[in-house]
């Protein structure tokens, strides 16, 4: 039982009354339309009752229904709390555990997601900022008196939302988090590219989640693996591989765009062509996950999102469409259903809480968390179905919030990949990622600056592609910025290019060997990035990661600690 604050604030005159049969007693329970209810102590020489603090609801409490004070029309009753004689109304004291949340009216303090079944996750509607929302019931109090969900009615829709989004006043809901501090930040943020305002987005604290038996190494220094069969049926070989290294993690693909991993309910449900396109691998994804556990290796499940042409053929309605034809708008070679739309949220979250509750992974990866990249020209011709007005920033952030409320009741954590370019500071992007809206939710965040994605002389780095430690710790440091005005921001894991430099940027350009990797690597821990990393390479080729070895055979977090 916590008390918020002691003192005699009220003296409040009463009627002295005789205490009846005062052995006689009942169990009663703290109640209030807050997180406390206010109780009193007696003074028997004036004989005024004063406030003794704020006690959290759904205490238990010993009553004594014969023994009370009356001050003008409100009754107090004597009960005895942690071996204390306190007074309360009786108003604030309920037969039940149940009857202590006595709210019947709460507004929204940060947008959130209003779901129709808790347990499957899926979507009823969308509650934005200062909704007005009727309590019809709760499911449980927080340790600190709040409730865990309500049962809500918000116009015609009726669901469950949590309640840490929520306060007890509309003036509260009002209110953005340290506006002084933030708001000037964010507002000086330019939407060139029309990804959105930075002001629109929610920087509310989010805890972060420490599961008891899924610890997070300090730095996951981590390998990659695709969804081919000829790479998982060949996991002994990969960890013998790790075992001559510091590598603690494997990140493993789920689904990638028109490469589904195994046949998941989730896309029985929600997409059929992945499920038919599917490998028949369930029981090799619980042979790899299992194993890499045995040999104490931390496991995460990568999942594309917004970029899934068998999704969109499934749910052409789902889709980014032309406006002059309604169909599904093609972009780079694949159909993206629009990060608006709820329904391709529910999949991608089922999918990843299917995946870690069937094989345990640590952490859900989600990648492809945005918008197509280069729109602009075609922005007027096509449809994204925007169906609660949100901008592409406020549409990402949401819907990290959603996975991660999701994800973290089956005990994992999730981790969200970004562009590179979402590192610099003054603007928003295009496709809707701005880094402290993604970083304040989600437990990681993992930028993607592969040097031969940086143009000659970006951050005044020549050759960024041959300049691997340079461009990294460019970037980092800007990542820094960008961490220093989030106020709850997430680990930094970030993804280090292990493939060779691309022809079409250099036909000259360096290998990524050993060499280079620790490079772009020391410059992510130079910049103050201690996170760890991940290696992208698609092809997940152990001949090439055998070449890299002496890069991951460094333990750069000790290194970096004992400086």
């Amino acid at each position: 039982m916590k008390i918020f604050r002691y003192g005699v604030l009220v003296a409040l005159a009463i009627i002295l009354n005789a205490c009846k049969n005062p052995e006689v007693t009942e169990v009663r329970y703290l109640a209030s339309a807050t997180t406390t209810a206010t109780l009193y102590t007696l003074d028997a020489e004036s004989q005024t009752l004063s406030e003794a603090g704020d006690f959290l609801r759904g205490c238990e409490v010993t009553a004594y229904p014969n023994c009370t004070e009356k001050v003008g029309e409100v009754r107090y009753l004597k009960l005895m709390l942690d071996g204390a004689e306190f007074y309360a109304p009786e108003s604030t004291l309920s037969l039940t555990p149940r009857e202590a949340v006595k709210e019947t009216t709460v507004w929204v303090r940060t947008p959130a997601t209003i779901l129709a079944d808790t347990e499957r996750s899926t979507i009823a509607g969308f509650a934005n900022k200062e909704a007005e929302l009727t309590v019809l019931g709760y499911d449980s109090l927080r340790a600190d008196g709040s409730v865990a969900t309500y049962h809500i009615r918000y116009g015609e829709v009726e669901g469950y939302i949590y309640g840490k989004y929520t306060v007890f006043s509309q003036e509260e809901a009002a209110k953005r988090y340290k506006a002084e501090q933030y708001d000037p930040i964010h507002k000086a943020v330019k939407n060139p590219f029309g990804g959105g305002l930075a002001i629109g987005c929610d920087f509310y604290p989010n805890e972060k989640p420490s599961f008891e038996h899924n610890k997070m190494p300090h730095a996951c220094y981590s390998l990659y693996l695709n969804t081919s069969t000829n790479v998982l049926q060949n996991i002994e070989e990969y960890i013998a591989f790790a075992k001559q290294s510091k590598i603690n993690t494997f990140v493993i693909d789920i689904k990638d765009n028109e490469c589904p991993g195994f046949k998941a309910d989730a896309m029985k449900l929600y997409s059929p062509t992945n499920y038919n396109r599917a490998g028949d691998k369930e029981a090799l994804y619980r042979r790899v996950v299992t194993r890499l556990h045995e040999e104490g290796f931390y496991v995460v499940g990568r999942i594309t999102c917004f970029k899934d042409s068998f999704f969109v053929r499934d749910n052409p309605k789902s889709a980014i469409t032309e406006k002059a034809t309604g169909e599904p708008f093609k972009h780079n070679k694949a159909y993206w259903p629009s990060g608006f739309d709820r329904k391709v949220w529910e999949f991608n979250v089922a999918l990843a809480k299917e995946a870690v509750i069937k094989f345990g992974f640590n952490e859900i990866n989600f990648d492809y968390v945005r918008f197509p990249d280069r729109m602009t020209k075609v922005e007027s011709i096509v449809d994204y179905h925007n169906r609660y007005g949100e901008s592409k920033v406020q549409a990402i952030q949401r819907f990290v919030q959603y996975a991660c409320d999701e994800i973290h009741k089956v005990g994992a954590y999730v981790s969200v990949d970004v562009f590179g370019e979402c590192a610099n500071p003054g603007y928003t992007t295009a496709y809707g990622q701005y880094w402290p809206a993604i970083s304040n939710v989600v437990d990681v965040i993992s930028g993607m600056p592969y040097p031969d994605h940086f143009s000659d002389g970006y951050y005044g780095v020549s050759k960024p592609w041959n300049n691997p430690y340079a461009i990294l710790y460019e970037w980092g440091k800007r990542v820094q910025g960008r961490q220093n005005i989030t106020p709850t921001p997430a680990v930094v894991r970030t993804w280090v290019q292990a493939y060779n430099v691309m022809r079409h940027v250099d036909r000259n350009g360096i290998a990524y060997d050993a060499e280079n990797v620790e490079k772009e690597i020391r410059g992510l821990y130079d910049a103050g990035l201690t996170g760890g990393y991940i290696t992208w390479l698609s092809s997940s080729n152990i001949e090439k990661y055998r070449q890299q070895l002496g890069a991951f055979q460094i333990d750069y977090y000790s290194e970096w600690k004992n400086k």
